[in-house]
């Protein structure tokens, strides 16, 4: 009987795997959208007088701002980066663990600033510890689920984050009246330390990688991991084809390197990195962090509208986009990866003119009747492109790289991708403030443009990953020849496990020789009656042309 762990198994023991790593986003998303509404407090601008633009019209102080609100990106970048090389050699638990207690001293540091220094050197660590996590997390998610679950639990990922920007939306809100108390922002950046030690208390309790163990040798504890997630009473057959597959990917992509991500070979292993790279960028380069950022202060700015209201709509626009993200989980798998992709695009594109036709407006008539409107339809756009996001990209990145990638390279590319999720996102939250200051309205129309850019890439080289196992996509990318032809490949090749997860093939199906490989060198007695069945086979015929001659 396979160990248990927490005394789960089964379908419960992915949803407590599922509830982890959303805590983690929870966290990552908590720290998205904690410091937009504290920038402009009182008791927050007291000690940091030089990021405060709305007293202080200088346009070096918005560049300032922008560079206190995107260290924390930078940060994350930073810690994404030596994850491409330490991820498979801590594992995956041990990694979401150190990023965790890293975020703790970064959340210390924050909450006890009393110079700019300090609150961005505090940003700096806190995202240095969420790039290790965000690299890792998803990673480790998708190797623990069933290939028709794997959708779903990455989703509940997303909503997590949606959720941990609410909770920050409404603690900045319920605290803004304490201020000028010290207390209306120092107690914000302190409870993140909360969601970090629930992370740090559970992590090392729940399994490791079955594939991880795999790649390290520890087979007999991967088999019993593997067993536990399928559940008790799961046909032992099952979880054999299972374990073989897994280990003939693992066998055959052992010797993986860094360098293997640049390499084009059947694998493609540049061609699906670039793959996650791009699809982690475009969710960046959306915009979506200009809103999720600095929402309080465009209210404010851009709109006109009072501190304490533009606080009050932050906070139900946070608590809409969370109800929204749940749409993403339960329909991830019945429409698949590719049909959200286009549809958040799409909705995403159209939202983005209408905010630049109304800021436009908004502009030219500030204390009109049609000013006012036009706030207003700015203000319900807002929320529009918010839902649009939340079900076609909020969750997506933190899947779809995971599921294209190798296990070869799967760490480091991973890894690589999520550096590009933080690179985009520290220029996005970097240039918003200086945007709105220089070309207002307009900055709505680059990303208006970027949205509809995305929509023919993901059409035309986005490949199809929805019921399909981290295996099956190594076959498809192997019988694909270039950038165009993957998706139709990932279209008509059949697929290893239906949408219940029931399996559909055996092992003499699977054309991948590797597979077939492994099965016999995981099963001595096996190996043994097929020698015996050869060497008949052999005097048989050995036999037959004795008589011939």
């Amino acid at each position: 009987m396979a160990k248990k762990f927490l005394g789960l198994d089964g379908t419960k023991l992915q949803i407590a795997i599922g509830l982890l790593a959303g805590m983690d986003f929870l966290l990552f998303g908590y720290d998205q959208g904690v410091t937009g509404g504290l920038l402009t407090l009182d008791s927050f601008t007291h000690y940091f007088p030089s990021i405060d633009t709305i007293r202080d019209t200088d346009p070096s102080t918005s560049t300032r701002q922008g560079i206190v609100v995107a260290a924390y990106n930078l940060g994350c970048f930073a810690g994404s980066i030596p994850t491409i090389w330490v991820g498979n050699y801590l594992g995956r638990r041990k990694a979401i663990f150190l990023g965790s207690f890293i975020m703790v001293i970064g959340a210390l540091l924050q909450c006890t600033s009393y110079e700019l220094a300090q609150l961005i050197v505090g940003r700096l660590v806190t995202g240095f510890g969420n790039g290790i996590n965000t690299s890792t997390v998803p990673t480790w998610q998708s190797e623990c689920c069933k290939s028709h679950r794997r959708g779903q639990m990455v989703m509940i990922e997303g909503a997590m984050i949606t959720c941990g920007i609410t909770i920050s939306y409404w603690i900045d809100f319920g605290l803004m009246f304490t201020d000028p108390n010290e207390v209306s922002w120092r107690f914000p950046l302190a409870f993140q330390i909360f969601f970090a030690a629930v992370i740090l208390g559970f992590v090392m309790f729940l399994p490791e990688s079955p594939r991880w163990l795999i790649l390290k040798g520890r087979e007999e504890e991967a088999r019993d991991v593997l067993a536990c997630l399928m559940g008790e009473g799961t046909d032992e057959v099952f979880i054999d084809t299972e374990f073989t597959a897994i280990k003939a990917t693992v066998l055959e992509m052992a010797k993986g390197s860094f360098r293997d991500m640049f390499t084009m070979g059947p694998d493609r292993h540049f061609h699906r990195t670039m793959l996650a790279y791009v699809n982690q960028m475009f969710q960046q380069i959306s915009g979506i962090n200009l809103i999720t950022y600095y929402i309080p202060t465009i209210l404010q700015n851009q709109v006109g509208l009072s501190s304490t209201l533009s606080r009050l709509i932050a906070a139900c626009n946070g608590t809409e986009y969370f109800a929204a993200s749940w749409v993403a989980v339960f329909t991830i798998e019945k429409f698949g990866r590719r049909t959200l992709m286009l549809f958040g695009a799409v909705g995403m594109s159209l939202s983005m003119v209408i905010l630049a036709i109304t800021d436009s407006i908004s502009d030219s008539h500030k204390l009109t009747p049609t000013g006012t409107k036009a706030g207003i339809a700015q203000v319900v756009f807002l929320f529009v492109f918010n839902t649009f996001f939340a079900i076609g990209w909020l969750g997506m990145t933190w899947l779809y790289p995971a599921e294209i990638v190798p296990l070869k390279i799967r760490a480091p590319a991973n890894a690589l991708s999520t550096s590009s999720n933080w690179i985009w996102n520290f220029m996005v939250v970097m240039i918003t403030p200086v945007a709105f200051r220089n070309i207002t309205y307009k900055t709505y129309v680059i990303f208006a443009v970027i949205n509809a850019a995305i929509v023919p890439v993901v059409y035309f080289c986005f490949p199809e990953t929805t019921c399909r196992s981290l295996e099956e996509m190594d076959r498809i990318f192997k019988k694909s020849t270039g950038i165009w032809d993957v998706v139709k490949v990932a279209r008509h090749e059949p697929h290893m496990y239906g949408p219940n997860g029931e399996l559909l093939r055996t092992l003499d199906d699977i054309e991948d020789e590797a597979v077939r490989r492994a099965s016999v060198l995981s099963n001595p007695a096996k190996r043994a009656a097929e020698v015996h069945h050869e060497h008949n086979e052999i005097k048989e015929s050995d036999g037959n042309t004795s008589e011939e001659k």
